[in-house]
């Protein structure tokens, strides 16, 4: 193989390398990305739990409920 062959080769190679960095980089931020917003647009205020005292076999209550009693 000559040196030119040998050159052409490893720049594909970099090439290809610094491509694939792009990508997960790109993937990385975008996933974070995600889990951000979805962290901060569905957040609910209340979700369905025992209430403190209540009691069920195998149940867990919160410590401090933030749902208003019905």
């Amino acid at each position: 193989m000559s040196e030119v062959a040998r050159r052409a080769m490893s720049a594909r190679q970099r090439t290809a390398i610094w491509l694939a960095v792009g990508t997960g980089l790109v993937l990385l931020l975008g996933a974070n990305w995600h889990l951000v917003h979805v962290a901060l647009t569905s957040q609910p205020e209340c979700v369905a739990h025992l209430r403190q005292g209540e009691s069920r076999h195998g149940g867990f209550s919160a410590a401090r409920s933030a749902c208003s009693t019905r």
